[in-house]
């Protein structure tokens, strides 16, 4: 899969140190694997979950952190949107509902 933009995921990990070391686990796997569905994306990460079209959130270090990405299948690219605690990620979801 295509990653945009691993400069964000590199900002995030400053941000957060303490979940850089799976940030950058997350991008060396994804980086280097073909899904076609989102079924291949919970083969990898189970926790995954589809919240919207293309939107998959990602649990990172324990669920301690949100990862929010968009998945596009047919052109294997994935687009990095936002990162944060859980907390935050409670927060920033409550404007979706």
């Amino acid at each position: 899969m295509r990653i945009i933009a691993r400069k964000t995921l590199v900002e995030f990990g400053k941000k957060y140190p303490e979940a850089k070391g799976q940030l950058d686990a997350w991008y060396v796997f994804v980086n280097n694997v073909k899904w076609n569905k989102f079924a291949d994306v919970i083969k990898f990460s189970n926790t995954a979950d589809l919240i919207q079209k293309h939107t998959v959130i990602f649990n990172i270090k324990g669920n301690q952190y949100r990862l929010e990405v968009k998945i596009y299948f047919t052109m294997q690219t994935i687009y990095v949107i936002w990162f944060g605690t859980h907390k935050e990620y409670d927060e920033r979801n409550k404007e979706r509902k």
